[in-house]
């Protein structure tokens, strides 16, 4: 007789590893835009450029690294029917693809930065440290993608806490480096300004793919040669990537409308935008550790054929995500007013967060929701619904408050109604599906 439910240290023993490495990307965007955001020189132009090229570059390795998500779920699913060996020559092969890949991303981005900055309504000084910062940072594109393939890796083997000891060790250079280059040191390194976070952002991508190769190599049965005998998965992986590449792509777009209105409206609304993007997107990483843990461990039980534990996993490991966004919800609302003064000293921007980061963290018991489920039904290969979802959102939720709020002078807080608009219709739908399709076969 099959265990009833997942306990809470299974669950644990995943997501909190998971948790830390998850965050350890978004801890470098905020260390870079804490560090710019209080430098001497033209803090606020710096802060925007910052803002602008993170939520860039979230876009593009978002969409292009839905690639870990699939390699996590055909593992794991391989895993609980103990048949890693059918997947042994997949591995490689999406490497060697995510590789490839983030190249071309890199000559087909790096080149036309300006072009591309200017479409976020970008323009002088901020428009030059953009294109600036983003030229360093798009180096990084190989090394993320590739660590990236490997993470999803370990996650399908049941294990985040190889991730989370990659994660940690190349946030912890981020932040060393961040000082060093960007403030310099008298006499010995230059100042390097916005050049020296891009710098230091890329440092510490070598360190976690040096080290996500050494768990790799040692700790895992997969190896890196490769097989010109394409494996019989691989259709079944660039399919689920392909609509995962979709459904990030209408994600970004959304990033992308937000941000190009903020840059429209304002130096100063840009610069509070960044701020406020990228705090959320650490809540998102941050709560994500459970939804790393559904994938992991619902890919699992999928291959296993073991409903009634998915059942139950669907509702513990929402609650655990809830719990965490109430924590997270509750810290913030006691420093409400220093968070802010964390990453710029400017009046005007200061005062534009603190008018809207309350939407910011009312919204996080949503994103828990949604967030949980969308780790399941990856897990569970179900990339199609969960592209369907996300256009749905997009462009029948976001765009249209955004365009609805932004017309009656709503500014920030239009951006954010949207947002929330956005979440409300994902968590929804998700908890839905998952319902009428799952809750028959316990």
């Amino acid at each position: 007789m099959k265990e009833a439910k997942i306990n809470f240290k299974e669950i644990n023993q995943l997501a909190i590893p998971a948790i830390i490495a998850g965050i350890a990307e978004p801890l470098i965007s905020l260390t870079d835009i804490a560090i710019i955001g209080n430098v001497d020189k033209n803090p606020v132009e710096a802060l925007a450029a910052a803002g602008i090229v993170g939520s860039f570059l979230s876009a593009i390795i978002w969409i292009v690294a839905q690639t870990k998500t699939a390699i996590s779920a055909i593992v794991s699913q391989h895993f609980g029917a103990n048949r890693l060996h059918a997947v042994k020559t997949l591995v490689p092969q999406a490497l060697a693809f995510n590789f490839l890949f983030s190249l071309l991303i890199y000559f087909g981005t790096a080149w036309v930065a300006e072009n591309i900055f200017s479409l976020y309504n970008a323009e002088g000084l901020i428009l030059q440290y953009t294109a600036d910062y983003y030229q360093i940072r798009a180096i990084g594109y190989p090394l993320t993608l590739v660590t990236f393939g490997i993470f999803g890796v370990f996650r399908g083997m049941q294990n985040t806490l190889w991730a989370m000891k990659c994660s940690l060790t190349g946030a912890a250079v981020n932040i060393v480096l961040d000082y060093i280059l960007v403030y310099g040191i008298d006499g010995i390194i230059p100042a390097m300004h916005l050049k020296g976070a891009g710098y230091a952002s890329v440092i510490a991508q070598l360190v976690m793919l040096l080290m996500a190769i050494y768990f790799y190599v040692k700790k895992t049965p997969f190896n890196f040669k490769l097989s010109f005998n394409i494996n019989p998965q691989m259709k079944k992986l660039l399919l689920m990537s392909a609509n995962l590449f979709v459904r990030t792509a209408a994600l970004n777009f959304a990033i992308y409308l937000a941000n190009a209105y903020a840059t429209d409206y304002g130096k100063n609304y840009i610069a509070a935008q960044s701020i406020l993007m990228n705090i959320w997107l650490f809540f998102s990483f941050f709560i994500d550790g459970y939804a790393n843990a559904g994938n992991a461990i619902s890919g699992r039980l999928l291959g296993a054929k073991d409903y009634n534990r998915l059942w139950f996993l669907s509702i513990d490991i929402c609650k655990y995500a809830i719990i965490i966004s109430f924590i997270l919800m509750a810290v913030c609302g006691l420093f409400y007013n220093e968070i802010g003064i964390l990453f710029n000293k400017e009046e005007t921007v200061l005062a534009l967060f603190s008018s809207v980061f309350w939407i910011v963290l009312i919204m996080q018991p949503v994103n828990a929701v949604a967030f949980m489920f969308d780790g399941i039904f990856k897990g569970l290969g179900e990339a199609s619904y969960l592209r369907n979802v996300l256009l749905a959102a997009t462009f029948l939720g976001f765009a249209p408050t955004l365009f609805l709020f932004n017309f009656f002078g709503f500014k920030l807080y239009a951006i954010w109604i949207a947002f929330f608009v956005w979440m409300l219709i994902r968590s929804l739908a998700l908890v839905i599906k998952f319902r009428r399709k799952y809750v028959n076969e316990v």
